[in-house]
């Protein structure tokens, strides 16, 4: 995370917003101390596609293990 002066960013604010879209943050100081981050907009994606996808667990076995097993056992 890059960081800039409040006055930096005021006077090179083209910069740094490229900067941002870029991908990267910047964290504004003014006196020394953080006062805000910018940072760049995530996608717009439906909240059911940002959510990383997580396998669901029984007694320590994958359900979908727990499936397949039963369909070669049933068969």
């Amino acid at each position: 995370m890059r960081q800039a002066t409040f006055t930096e960013v005021r006077n090179h604010a083209k910069a740094f917003f490229d900067i941002v879209q870029s991908g990267e943050s910047v964290r504004v100081l003014r006196n020394g101390k953080p006062i805000a981050d910018i940072v760049p907009v995530v996608a717009d994606l439906p909240s059911w596609k940002r959510r990383k996808a997580q396998p669901l667990v029984l007694d320590g076995i994958s359900v979908s293990r727990m499936i397949l097993e039963e369909r070669e056992v049933g068969g």
